[in-house]
């Protein structure tokens, strides 16, 4: 007997590597042996590859079968390997041939059909950057791993299919019936409508804050009493962002694809938006889980918006997660079975009361609290977190002139079209240094090539000198001067920019 060889991907976070499928047949008694540090969802591969090679017609010797996946220090899990394990076993008893250098990605039911497996997009990008350009997916995977652009893809319904194409006796394939078609599990999801801005009543300093933080991919805080429209603003950011650039794009539906929620038909071009619950666990937004860790709210937030409602009820523990995230961009997660990255690059918006009650807004008169109570609810909400967000706004109660029907507001649209050119001046200004948007800039830059006057900031040095911003405050006030100024049109910041950039930072927290 020949030794049978496919290949199959393994991910580790967004990492995939190309695995080779290695298969021997023995002669000794019946017997079905996986090495290469499978999993326990892996190991359940082999008594489903037996059943579904017999029901498609093409069985598996009855001897003893050796899978050897390599690299066998790479620890393997899941079963989209089930599909090269058989392709592999049947070309090593002479069944099938010609797999070549061939990747095949698939699940199998007993009854011999394909089932569509999460991670397609990102196994397919590892495999055609390893050199493997041809793929075998199931049909509810085609038009996912298409999305990679010199994928060579082909899909199957079943095991029959794809064993007859590789050069199996078709006297005893058996092949499904025609109508009989396999339902996916996960269905495709479909993007909800975008809300628009024209829908919020007043509020002209929050809208023109939502505009910088759009603007400039600035980090956003809002404290405001119940009702103020902390939550509608924040809603409303992605229908003013600017759609995904092509490479964006294909992180962000490689990442939707591996969180196993959707099938991606299409790329992923609208930035995310996730909001979490208040009760979610660090490792649903952070990532976590059994085995190799899976990406939490945070990654799937990645070059879109992670909106936290009702910030100081979450965990400690999860606030400070953050932190590393909101400055590299990415997620390091690491876990006896292995360590996985993800990219985490969002744009951070917490909303929050004045106080535990929510009253505490104006004079106060109304609000239940404690001085002591009102500094433990905002003390959830660390100083080093804080430190990393540029605008950190008072959300005031909506006017009775304003609800009633006083002038009409501006559209998301109206907004969108600054926004992007606001973009593509900082796109132009920053390219030198590999950057798109303001809020990526580094402070060597601030300080050195794009310096400003001191005249121009001799607000913001005051505050430095007065401990009213930190060093990195002193950084942030700066990019968003340079968002306002892009947003008005201007070349440069001017001093007004500065104050205002200072102003929207430094605000007093009780609404």
């Amino acid at each position: 007997m020949a030794l049978g060889r496919t290949y199959a991907v393994s991910l580790v976070g967004m990492n995939g590597h190309v695995i080779e499928v290695e298969a021997d047949i023995g002669q000794t008694l019946p017997a079905f042996v996986l090495l290469g540090l499978p999993d326990a969802s892996l190991n359940e591969a082999k008594d489903r590859i037996r059943a579904a090679a017999r029901n498609a017609g093409v069985p598996l010797s009855r001897r003893k079968i050796t899978v050897n996946l390599i690299p066998a220090s790479l620890p393997k899990r899941g079963s989209a390997f089930d599909l090269a394990i058989v392709m592999s076993a049947l070309s090593a008893a002479g069944d099938v041939r010609g797999c070549g250098p061939t990747v095949f990605l698939a699940e199998l039911g007993l009854d011999g059909r394909l089932r569509p497996v999460r991670g397609v997009l990102p196994a397919v990008m590892a495999a055609v950057d390893a050199g493997h350009h041809s793929i075998v997916v199931a049909e509810e995977n085609a038009a996912e791993a298409a999305l990679v652009p010199t994928a060579e893809v082909r899909s199957f319904r079943t095991l029959a299919e794809v064993a007859l194409v590789f050069g199996a006796d078709a006297t005893q394939v058996r092949l499904p019936d025609p109508v009989d078609r396999c339902e996916s599990g996960v269905p495709v999801v479909r993007a909800e409508p975008l809300k628009d801005l024209s829908e919020i009543a007043g509020q002209q300093e929050a809208r023109f804050a939502l505009e910088v933080a759009a603007a400039g991919s600035h980090h956003l805080l809002m404290v405001g009493p119940p009702g103020a429209g902390k939550t509608m603003l924040a809603e409303r950011l992605p229908g003013i962002l600017p759609d995904l650039e092509d490479d964006q794009a294909m992180e962000v539906t490689a990442i939707h694809s591996l969180s196993g929620e959707r099938h991606c038909t299409e790329l992923v071009r609208k930035p995310p938006f996730e909001s979490p619950h208040h009760t979610a666990t660090p490792a649903s937004i952070i990532g976590g889980g059994s085995g190799i860790p899976r990406p939490g709210a945070a990654s799937r937030a990645h070059r879109g918006i992670l909106f936290l409602d009702e910030a100081p009820e979450y965990e400690r523990r999860v606030l400070e997660a953050l932190r590393e995230p909101l400055e590299s961009g990415r997620l390091v997660l690491h876990r006896a079975s292995g360590t996985a990255s993800y990219p985490a690059r969002f744009q951070l918006v917490l909303a929050l009361n004045p106080c535990p009650c929510g009253l505490a807004n104006g004079k106060g008169i109304d609000c239940l609290c404690t001085a002591q109570q009102r500094r433990r609810y905002f003390n959830r909400l660390s100083g080093p977190l804080l430190d990393r967000v540029d605008l950190q706004l008072a959300v005031h109660r909506v006017s009775l002139a304003d609800y009633r029907g006083g002038s009409s507001a501006e559209s998301s649209a109206v907004v969108a079209s600054r926004v992007a050119e606001a973009r593509a001046a900082q796109r132009e200004r920053l390219r030198r240094w590999d950057h798109t948007t303001n809020a990526e800039v580094q402070g060597r830059v601030l300080r050195g090539d794009l310096a400003l006057p001191r005249t121009v900031t001799a607000s913001l040095d005051r505050a430095l000198d007065r401990n009213l911003v930190s060093a990195r405050g002193w950084d942030r006030v700066l990019r968003v001067a340079w968002t306002i100024s892009d947003l008005a049109g201007r070349g440069r910041p001017d001093a007004d920019d500065v104050g205002t950039a200072l102003g929207l930072r430094i605000q007093e927290r009780a609404a």
